[in-house]
C-alpha cells in the first residue's frame, strides 16, 4: 500500500481533511470550546482563525464566551501570579 500502516493512513486523511475543509476545523474548535473548556485563544489556533474571529464565530453560534477568571479563587490566583512576575 501507499502507507506503512493504518495509523499513518488515518493521520494523512485527517491532515487532508483539515486542509480541504476549514469548516471542520471550526466545528471541532467550537465543540471542544463548549465541552472541554478550551480557551478562546486555543480554539482560535485549532480553527486556524484569529482570536477576534473566533469570538465572532462563537457569538454567531450562540456560544457564551468565557473570558477571564470564572471564580473569585481563579481571580486571586491570577493576581498572585501577576504579582510574582518581574516586568
Amino acid at each position: 500500500g501507499v502507507y506503512p500502516d493504518a495509523d499513518t493512513a488515518m493521520q494523512e486523511a485527517l491532515r487532508v481533511l483539515w486542509q480541504e475543509r476549514p469548516a471542520v476545523r471550526i466545528n471541532v474548535a467550537v465543540h471542544r470550546y463548549r465541552t472541554e473548556g478550551l480557551s478562546v485563544a486555543k480554539a482560535a489556533a485549532l480553527a486556524g482563525v484569529s482570536f477576534d474571529r473566533m469570538k465572532e464565530i462563537l457569538a454567531e453560534r450562540g456560544v457564551p464566551l468565557r473570558l477571564g477568571p470564572e471564580t473569585l479563587e481563579e481571580a486571586h490566583a491570577e493576581l498572585d501570579s501577576l504579582r510574582g512576575m518581574r516586568l
